[in-house]
């Protein structure tokens, strides 16, 4: 695939992550959606650091739903200080800990690779308070808006150009 068609990719992930907001900030309203406050607070940080080590990676393409994954965090978190679920368990703060280390990493290490990898790890345990309490609770997270994360991210693979560690 051309470069610009991989760029494009990269511009409709970007949007599409955006727009699976949408139907969680209209969940979230209503009362039938309650985000996990450990959870976004989580991946606020890590998606910050995740989208700077990637851009400093060398990550051009695939930047657009790095962006979308620090705003939409940040919405969400905010939020759900209000709406959402915000009792802390040992998991929460193993996670949270996990999340402090991640950003702590670059600036310790001076290798945003390394630290790509150290948070996508602590972003995969940032997802472990919410997806307790989605199965304890299924009906409190909206579905919609995970499935359109989902493929943001599928459409995001074919936005790599070079498929590197980093």
């Amino acid at each position: 695939m051309a470069a610009d068609g991989r760029s494009f990719l990269g511009v409709v992930a970007g949007a599409l992550g955006l727009i699976a907001m949408l139907p969680y900030i209209v969940t979230i309203l209503r009362g039938t959606t309650r985000p996990s406050c450990v959870s976004w607070l989580i991946w606020t940080g890590v998606s910050a650091v995740l989208l700077a080590s990637s851009y400093s990676s060398g990550a051009r393409n695939t930047v657009w739903l790095a962006g979308a994954y620090c705003l939409i965090p940040l919405t969400m978190f905010s939020l759900s200080l209000r709406y959402g679920e915000g009792s802390a368990t040992f998991l929460d703060w193993f996670c949270l800990t996990g999340a402090v280390l991640g950003a702590l990493s670059w600036w310790t290490l001076g290798l945003p690779q390394a630290t790509l990898f150290i948070c996508i790890a602590v972003d995969a345990l940032g997802a472990l308070p919410t997806v307790r309490k989605a199965y304890r609770q299924p009906y409190s997270e909206s579905l919609i808006s995970w499935l359109i994360a989902f493929v943001a991210a599928a459409i995001n693979l074919g936005a790599i150009w070079e498929w590197t560690p980093s």
